[in-house]
């Protein structure tokens, strides 16, 4: 089985300067070295608007070899037009994705907390729609979404529904609705003013959601988990203490993090 295990973007201004990237390093340089050191990142910036075919390739094009990027479905789609008439800016947005070739993750599709489970059948129907040779992950908000209906939905489409460790929803693997699982850990936005080090130790947590993980090995190929630095402060180490619990290999970040760990 593949983890793909990473974080949530990949070029803020906290981990520049020594943190997580070397003083002076060109941000051009960024996502090169971030492949490194982890084999997936959640493309974020997708999210607020369609990068150009030429950003795209280039991010084939200075990663490692075997690294995954998970794109962002656009907030035009998801939030502003809520999947309304969408279907061609949706066409555009993964015909671009395309480019990534064998680099392509599982397509984040998030929702909105306002968003409810009255719209149930516009989800369903804009997942039709979805070419079948892509795999999609969708995230709801809503707790109105938190019922064997939905993942008989999303199962019907081989979506994965994305369980996170979040506010909104149930921290656990309620249901797998696909041949892979999508995890995201995500804290409250700003409770940490710095985030340069860790700050909580997410590690029973973390071998907790392990622990779910396993019960679902013989039906899956494929994990992607991602984190944010406001889970537990800082994002890179968070992940890396996630890569040693399911066994993978981990490249130090900066030898000095750990003496201001907690």
């Amino acid at each position: 089985m593949d983890w793909y295990v990473g974080t949530m973007g990949f070029a803020y201004e906290p981990w520049r300067n020594g943190v997580f990237y070397p003083a002076g390093m060109p941000q051009k340089q960024f996502l090169g070295y971030y492949s490194q050191r982890f084999n997936a990142v959640e493309m974020d910036s997708t999210f607020y608007g369609l990068p150009s075919a030429k950003t795209v390739q280039n991010w084939t094009a200075v990663t490692e070899p075997g690294f995954k990027i998970s794109p962002k479905t656009p907030r035009a789609i998801t939030h502003d037009l809520r999947l309304d008439d969408s279907a061609a800016q949706m066409a555009t947005f993964l015909d671009t994705m395309r480019l990534l070739e064998d680099k392509l993750g599982a397509i984040l599709i998030q929702f909105p907390p306002d968003f409810t489970v009255g719209a149930a059948q516009r989800v369903d129907h804009f997942l039709g729609q979805l070419p079948a040779d892509l795999r999609y992950a969708v995230e709801f908000r809503h707790r109105s979404w938190d019922t064997p209906e939905t993942a008989q939905m999303l199962a019907a489409h081989n979506t994965a529904w994305v369980m996170t460790d979040y506010l909104y929803m149930p921290a656990r693997i309620t249901y797998r609705t696909a041949d892979f699982l999508y995890l995201r850990f995500l804290g409250r936005h700003g409770q940490y003013p710095d985030k340069d080090r860790e700050v909580e130790d997410k590690t029973a947590v973390l071998q907790n959601w392990r622990a779910q993980v396993e019960t679902h090995l013989e039906a899956i190929d494929t994990v992607y988990a991602f984190f944010n630095d406001d889970y537990a402060g800082y994002a890179p180490a968070t992940a890396n203490k996630f890569k040693k619990i399911v066994g993978m290999k981990v490249e130090e970040i900066r030898p000095y993090q750990q003496g201001r760990l907690f």
